[in-house]
């Protein structure tokens, strides 16, 4: 590759106009005229392809991005919730505390301004963003609060699911007031449906259920797991739910009205669970063309929803990965993992 000698006294001149260059492409001319490109072009407006942040003293079990996709969220084991820069340096900018058990789930309001936790101090925390401060703790549950969900749309509803084998639905507006759906056995994960009307479970009994809030019942049941459900997403669409299990398989699951009577379309293999029981988290991106999911050895996997091939297993991790998510906006990945750290990384367009 020709070098430039700065003794000869070359003028250093831009080749390519600014506005047609990539981020990364250096360009400078000499009599040879050289154009060096350092790694491959960029996807998105991250400082460095991959970006590294530190700063959580325990296990992190739940990390999420902000609906506009400026700032992300990271919590687990230390009981912190910190909120981070997506873009620069990726600053801590902000840590709020109030919870005295882990925190095991964490989700943003759909509008951004608000963030939810579940914890295993057996409550529930509405946080208010501009200040800073838990602006709600809702008591009910009589064990470990393992998951948490906010509806989509409509006024503000949660769902919780316990080692006490309930649901609950709450009102943050209305004062000590829940609706408790009873299940048989501990409940690890849950989710509304798009239109809030039904709650989706999932447990150590292995089945996913359809809980229908009007009639305080189970719907009906999607059968085909092995071992305990960790993890559950609704797509983006509110067409499909994503189950990651202890089976070893992430499942893509039909809860269309009047859906067809084998509900399970997609199996996903590739990622591990292990002797650590972790509550491995999944994951859609935002127009549902690839999903993710925690795994515990240590790699993030990334899956094509048409293929159900696997696009990616990204390195780096010292310890189970616990949680993923998509950016809103741009080709990027965060991952939460049992080592104390995040990873954000940018994947192709």
């Amino acid at each position: 590759m020709p070098i430039l000698d700065k003794r000869k006294g070359d003028e250093i001149l831009a080749l390519v106009p600014a506005s047609k260059r990539t981020k990364n492409e250096v360009v400078f001319s000499s009599r040879e005229k050289a154009v060096i490109q350092s790694g491959p072009p960029r996807t998105s407006s991250l400082m460095a392809p991959i970006m590294l942040l530190e700063g959580h003293q325990g296990d992190i079990f739940s990390v999420e991005f902000h609906p506009e996709g400026q700032y992300l969220a990271s919590t687990g084991f230390d009981r912190q919730i910190f909120i981070w820069n997506v873009y620069g340096e990726c600053e801590n900018i902000a840590v709020m505390s109030g919870h005295s058990g882990a925190v095991m789930e964490m989700h943003f309001s759909p509008d951004g301004s608000n963030l939810y936790t579940a914890s295993t101090d057996m409550t529930l925390g509405l946080w208010d963003l501009g200040s800073g401060y838990r602006i709600k703790k809702l008591k009910g549950h009589t064990s470990f609060v393992n998951s948490i969900s906010g509806a989509r749309r409509g006024p503000t509803q949660l769902c919780s699911g316990s080692d006490d084998s309930t649901i609950r639905v709450w009102d943050p507006r209305k004062r000590g007031q829940c609706q408790t759906l009873n299940n048989t056995y501990q409940v690890t994960a849950v989710t509304f449906n798009d239109t809030a009307e039904q709650v989706i479970s999932g447990g150590i009994d292995n089945d996913i259920k359809v809980w229908d809030l009007r009639k305080n019942a189970v719907l009906y049941r999607l059968k085909g797991h092995t071992d305990t459900v960790t993890g559950l997403s609704l797509s983006p669409d509110g067409s499909y739910i994503l189950s990651n299990s202890m089976d070893n398989t992430l499942k893509i699951w039909d809860v269309r009205p009047f859906g067809p009577y084998e509900r399970c379309v997609k199996i996903l293999s590739g990622h591990q669970h292990n002797f650590e029981k972790n509550l491995l988290r999944c994951a859609w991106s935002p127009d549902g063309s690839k999903v993710s999911s925690g795994s515990s050895d240590r790699f993030h996997y990334i899956w094509d929803t048409t293929s159900r091939r696997i696009l990616y297993k990204l390195p780096g991790h010292n310890g189970s990965i616990n949680d993923v998510d998509f950016h809103p906006k741009e080709p990027i990945v965060v991952s939460g993992s049992s080592d104390k750290q995040i990873y954000l990384g940018e994947i192709e367009g």
